[in-house]
């Protein structure tokens, strides 16, 4: 293979490149940026496939973000790969603020006001429920965030609705711009020749 590197990383050097990024989250950030420019396909529907990810990033399903992000982006008839691209707004350093204001919004949208801190409560349920390895403990905390990821991955999905589909129709009209103007320089110089 041309490209493959020589020395192949390790699971363990796969994971922390995932969690912190060899050069910079900037860098990181610009490069799934530019991925999501460079797409072919029209500006909404790479728009509604990238907020069909950001959406699905704000549920507390770990492990089926992309899935849905898909599923999602398929009904709304967007594009697939800014869909997951999409799920990156979803990262280590967001899933702590996602989880929560989901948390709070949705016991707040449950009972009517935000649910207090329960550390002690939490830690006590742990403890009790170890040894039975209970799914029961977990659903008092996925409720609330189910609940809460709704509204606050539909403000985030559109504000980036928006986002994606200006910046995507700027690009992709300086682009074609160039393009031309590229063409027609090719095409001036090809007729230049063949007039000598």
């Amino acid at each position: 293979m041309l490209f493959r590197r020589r020395k192949i990383p390790t699971r363990v050097e796969r994971l922390r490149v995932a969690v912190w990024p060899r050069h910079s989250w900037v860098r990181s950030t610009r490069y799934y940026g530019k991925r999501v420019l460079r797409l072919t396909a029209t500006p909404h529907a790479i728009a509604i496939g990238f907020a069909a990810g950001a959406f699905a990033s704000f549920t507390p399903l770990i492990g089926f973000h992309f899935l849905l992000s898909f599923a999602l982006a398929y009904v709304v008839r967007g594009n697939l790969i800014a869909a997951a691209l999409g799920t990156s707004v979803g990262n280590p350093l967001t899933f702590p603020l996602i989880w929560a204001s989901t948390f709070k919004l949705g016991g707040w949208i449950l009972r009517g006001k935000a649910p207090a801190p329960g550390h002690v409560e939490i830690h006590e349920q742990f403890q009790a429920r170890l040894l039975t390895k209970s799914v029961d403990m977990l659903l008092p905390m996925l409720k609330p965030m189910l609940v809460g990821a709704i509204p606050l991955g539909l403000i985030v999905g559109t504000v980036s609705y928006f986002i994606v589909f200006k910046s995507v129709e700027v690009y992709q009209r300086r682009r074609r711009h160039s393009l031309a103007r590229k063409r027609g320089l090719l095409s001036d110089d090809m007729n230049g020749d063949i007039g000598e």
